[in-house]
């Protein structure tokens, strides 16, 4: 593998608002659907979280000094409206306005996702979320307003975390679990309209700011080379991956998806209007989360079992590959396949902004972490990364990884851990919430350094 990494190219971190922020009642800000959630045995519940809110600087620091140079974080809907609508609450947007400024100083790029499933409580309750049109203005007037006040300072845009996710668990989203596949698509269209609203907002008003649809990324092979296992594997690609990027690239829905709706009476509600603005919608790039992939079997799929069901229902284990505690299979080299389909197939560039190893993890008797197994991990990825770049062609902007600080999981368990930097704290015992650098923290800051030439 010859040649080297662009200049420029974007090493960093991501995470989501709730699973670091803490400080829900502060600040003015209003509950969210995360700050209702209690504690259970197993995990926390959201309130303090690692507490960036009072800590951002000492994180900012940390990953300075890792020489990462951009950050993605995603505002909190309701600290800066509290109740999802209505009156903007100034102090907190003078927070994330404090936070980008440390950003900025410490040459870190900050990268704004506006949504990552943390429905104002306001919203959720009266409206049942996104399965209300009245959200999706909403969505947009908040959108909007988070433009006006930071696009002289953040470059780098996404509306939605893992949009896709709202095809299938949308109860994470703020909203109930559907009834029916004719609501879960519904949401999936007013989440459509409020990226679409926001998206070309942004193009009309910064036109030198850049945004990007997202997905999860659901990599799948067939369990065999029975044409049924292929069939049905191509089927979950085209529901789950290929249905949103087609929206986020062309601006309309592809024909096999509006085929599905016609045919499974399932085909949403949509306003004179949304075919125009969709169509208008065009993103600037396309990002995505990778974490693990998997396989589909037919065997298991009935004429009863809907699509959006087919991953589940279908999925079984890989042989051939390794799998972490939470069973989620280890497949670098299905990293280089998502982003060499990608860029062949949207000629977009293609930002992978979520990737990373969970894992239950104790300091040694030395105070740190010796996480070898996370060093391989996103030694192994990148490697792929290189050579979808260098040897395929893609043009890709940058790699973040999830959570490189530690930060609560999806769940609320602190027990599974992403970090290159140990956050001191439990389940429950907060301890002294007190950062320390793991083994990860210094080859990670030797990659960076190196623009990813050193990866030993």
């Amino acid at each position: 593998m010859t040649g080297k990494l662009k200049p420029g190219f974007l090493w960093g971190n991501s995470v989501s608002s709730m699973q670091t922020e803490g400080a829900w009642n502060e600040g003015g800000k209003g509950l969210s659907v995360y700050d209702v959630i209690k504690a259970t045995d197993h995990t926390s519940d959201w309130k303090v979280a690692t507490d960036t809110y009072h800590r951002y600087k000492v994180d900012i620091g940390l990953m300075k000094e890792m020489g990462f140079n951009c950050y993605r974080f995603s505002i909190s809907w309701s600290r800066v409206f509290p109740s999802g609508d209505g009156k903007i609450n100034e102090e907190g947007v003078r927070f994330y306005e404090r936070m980008i400024d440390e950003l900025l100083e410490n040459g870190i790029e900050p990268m704004i996702c506006l949504y990552h499933f943390d429905m104002p409580l306001n919203l959720a309750e009266k409206y049942n979320g996104f399965a209300s049109r009245y959200v999706v203005d909403a969505f947009a007037a908040y959108g909007k307003a988070m433009i006006d006040r930071f696009k002289d300072k953040v470059t780098y845009w996404i509306t939605f975390n893992e949009q896709n996710i709202f095809g299938s668990r949308v109860s994470i989203g703020g909203c109930t679990l559907p009834e029916t596949e004719m609501l879960l698509y519904q949401i999936n269209h007013h989440v459509f309209m409020a990226h679409a609203k926001v998206t070309n907002y942004l193009h009309e008003v910064a036109p030198n700011c850049q945004i990007g649809g997202m997905i999860a990324y659901r990599l799948n092979y067939p369990a065999t080379t029975k044409p049924e296992d292929v069939l049905a594997t191509k089927q979950v690609d085209d529901a789950h991956n290929q249905f949103y990027l087609d929206v986020f690239t062309n601006g309309k829905y592809p024909s096999f998806i509006l085929t599905y709706f016609n045919n499974h009476n399932c085909m949403p509600e949509m306003l004179e209007t949304d075919d125009e603005e969709l169509l208008r919608a065009k993103s600037d790039f396309l990002a995505f989360s990778y974490y693990a992939s998997s396989m589909i079997s037919a065997e298991t799929l009935t004429e009863d079992t809907p699509l959006y069901q087919y991953d589940i229902a279908g999925k079984v284990d890989n042989p051939h590959l390794d799998a972490t505690e939470w069973g989620w299979q280890i497949d670098p080299t299905g990293f280089r396949l998502i982003l060499r389909d990608m860029y062949n197939r949207y000629q977009l560039p293609v930002f992978p902004i979520e990737n990373g190893i969970g894992v239950k993890e104790t300091l040694n008797v030395e105070g740190t972490v010796d996480d070898d197994y996370r060093i391989k991990y996103h030694r192994d990825h990148i490697i792929e990364m290189k050579k979808a770049i260098l040897d395929d062609g893609v043009d890709c902007m940058g790699y973040l990884g999830w959570g490189l600080i530690d930060i609560l999981s999806s769940q609320g368990e602190m027990k599974k851990r992403y970090g290159m930097v140990y956050v001191n704290r439990g389940e429950h015992d907060l301890r002294d919430l007190k950062r320390i650098p793991k083994k990860s923290f210094y080859w990670m800051k030797r990659v960076t350094e190196s623009n990813g030439e050193v990866l030993d």
